[in-house]
């Protein structure tokens, strides 16, 4: 079996930790967040998932005390599986209940009765006027506009700031999470009426607004995004089936329609020249200043792991996936240092994509985690008999992975015996990557958003949430091939 028992006992103390230090930051009543600037004061409410604990504001590390639609969704994910693994004690599951009944009054804000309770700041220091948003802007808050916000305070009231707006994978990703919710007994039991309705909002704000360019998820590019409509037409997919076993035909036919075009759509994503899916698709007519698509990014990546796609195009399993994580693999190892010096059994330490500068531009601990995580699907797609295909895109990777030659891979399905193999060469690629994980964490076991591509040194934010998500969404997925691998050897 994979991994060694230093790197396994690591990963428990690992995964037991993370459990932890990201429930601090769900229903953080205790804290209480000052911005003078601002002249606010923020008391978390109930249910609300803060991306990080840190007081900071940019000094230099940022002001992440917000709860974030994609952060929030993934972290409660996260803790759904530290509950059903029994990391984290049954009831955990009140966090649950109220990050739903939380994630409903955020849906229903309404910037002009915001505006009437005073929630404007009346004074700002100079330094902060550019940066906050206008009253008219906060007057136009209602309906399902309010679902297309970004983030919100950690007390449920409107973000004042400016911020890239709209975006659309956070509700997508809260769907997929709430849906996994009603496989706990307790959940259905404690908020099942609540959570359906939750879902709906979701899912009418996805169908009512698929089609429009919104923000990627790393807030910087308007457009249309591979990452935001994988997981929309993962939640659109999933939605369908839900609504219908409720009755709900009419909506549950619409969003099969609709996650129909979107895998459609998201074909347009390939790149034929380089062998790539691509992050987001040029613009028709782009204005002067816009620039140009990435070649890559690991939002792709993100994507299949977070849409969990088991077969066929756009998942784990699919040729064009697999040769975008292996040339992401081979940019990186160019770009940073500390690639070039790690040891053999280390996979490459894995960023957003090439020219990054936000803070040192460094390895992150999602798109590293991320790229085990996937790794670890792949072994389970491989050990529970789905088909792998190798195409010309994947030929290349898959013989590194299987450590063949190429001319020993024929294109076609893979043979049964290679498969097999696939799925032990994916659990040891996926260790890897826990294996450089590892080799950056600080002894203290805290996770900040980056890791220095110079010296492996924290950088950003400290203490990030998504970043103990996905350190535990990846961890449970390598349980899962584990388990996968063991019940075909046995049958």
């Amino acid at each position: 079996m994979s991994g060694d028992n230093g790197l396994l006992g690591w990963t428990t103390e690992q995964h037991r930790f993370c459990a932890t230090a990201m429930s601090r930051a769900v229903s953080a009543t205790h804290l209480v967040k000052h911005r003078p600037a601002l002249g606010q004061t923020i008391h978390p409410a109930p249910g609300s998932i803060v991306a990080s604990i840190e007081m900071a504001s940019y000094d230099p590390d940022p002001d992440y005390f917000f709860h974030w639609l994609r952060d929030s969704a993934l972290v409660a994910d996260a803790l759904r599986e530290a509950v059903e693994d029994g990391t984290l004690a049954p009831s955990a599951i009140e966090h649950l209940a109220d990050f739903v009944a939380f994630s409903l009054d955020l849906c229903r804000l309404d910037g002009p009765s915001f505006l009437r309770r005073g929630g404007y700041p009346e004074t700002v220091e100079p330094s902060f006027r550019r940066h906050l948003r206008s009253r008219e802007e906060i007057a136009e808050i209602t309906g399902d506009r309010a679902l297309g916000e970004t983030r919100y305070n950690a007390d449920g009231s409107v973000d004042l700031m400016k911020w890239a707006r709209p975006q659309s994978d956070g509700l997508a990703l809260r769907a997929l999470t709430v849906m996994r919710f009603f496989s706990l007994d307790a959940f259905r039991e404690r908020a099942d009426e609540a959570a359906s309705t939750l879902l709906r909002y979701d899912l009418d704000y996805t169908l009512s607004h698929w089609r429009e360019p919104c923000y990627d998820l790393w807030e910087e590019n308007l457009g249309f995004h591979y990452h935001t409509r994988l997981v929309q037409h993962a939640a659109l997919s999933a939605g369908a089936e839900f609504l219908a076993k409720k009755g709900d035909t009419t909506r549950a036919a619409s969003c099969a329609d609709a996650a129909r075009e979107l895998l459609a759509a998201l074909d347009a994503h390939f790149d034929p020249q380089d062998g790539v899916y691509r992050g987001r698709l040029p613009d028709a007519a782009p204005p002067p200043e816009a620039p140009p698509p990435r070649r890559l990014d690991i939002a792709v990546i993100l994507a299949a792991v977070q849409a969990g796609r088991r077969a066929g195009a756009h998942s784990v399993v699919d040729p064009k996936m697999l040769a975008t994580l292996a040339a992401l693999e081979r940019l990186f190892e160019q770009d940073y240092p500390i690639n070039r010096t790690r040891p053999a059994d280390c996979a490459p330490a894995l960023g957003r994509y090439a020219g990054d500068s936000y803070f040192t531009g460094g390895a992150y601990y999602f798109s590293t985690l991320g790229a085990a995580q996937y790794c670890f699907l792949l072994a389970q797609a491989a050990a529970e008999g789905e088909e792998v295909v190798v195409a010309e895109e994947s030929r290349r990777p898959l013989a590194e992975l299987l450590q063949i030659s190429t001319e020993s891979l024929p294109q076609g399905a893979l043979a049964p015996t290679l498969r097999e193999r696939l799925a032990e060469a994916g659990l040891r690629r996926g260790d890897m990557y826990l294996a450089m994980v590892r080799r950056h964490t600080p002894a203290s076991r805290e996770m900040a958003e980056q890791f220095s591509r110079y010296d492996g040194a924290p950088t950003s934010s400290r203490n990030l949430s998504w970043s103990y998500a996905c350190f535990i969404s990846a961890n449970a997925a390598r349980r899962r091939a584990v388990r996968a691998m063991n019940e075909r050897r046995s049958s």
